[in-house]
């Protein structure tokens, strides 16, 4: 038999051995059934994706590459940066 150390977040673990135990299983049992199923279906038995972040999306680079070639001819006018938090609070100010 094989021993295997996991490393989880604290709130984690601790939601996780409500689970197990709602289940009426130990940490041994629990990991074995996982195992058990990923060795019979040869795969993670559920989906696991990386979710994309926008700013990085084709469309928004083609934007940006646009919009840094109009500010090099001159077509564009350069701003300042405006902070989200910071316009909260100018919003909220304002009230």
């Amino acid at each position: 038999m094989a021993t295997i150390t996991v490393r989880i977040n604290d709130e984690d673990k601790k939601v996780l051995d409500q689970v197990v135990e709602e289940m009426g299983l130990n940490y041994s049992t629990f990991y074995s059934i996982y195992t058990k199923k990923v060795l019979r279906e040869r795969r993670i038995p559920f989906e696991v994706s990386a979710s994309v972040d926008p700013f990085y999306s084709e469309s928004n680079m083609r934007s940006l590459k646009k919009s840094i070639k109009e500010l090099r001819e001159g077509k564009g006018k350069a701003h300042e940066l405006i902070e989200v938090d910071d316009e909260i609070r100018i919003q909220g100010d304002k009230q």
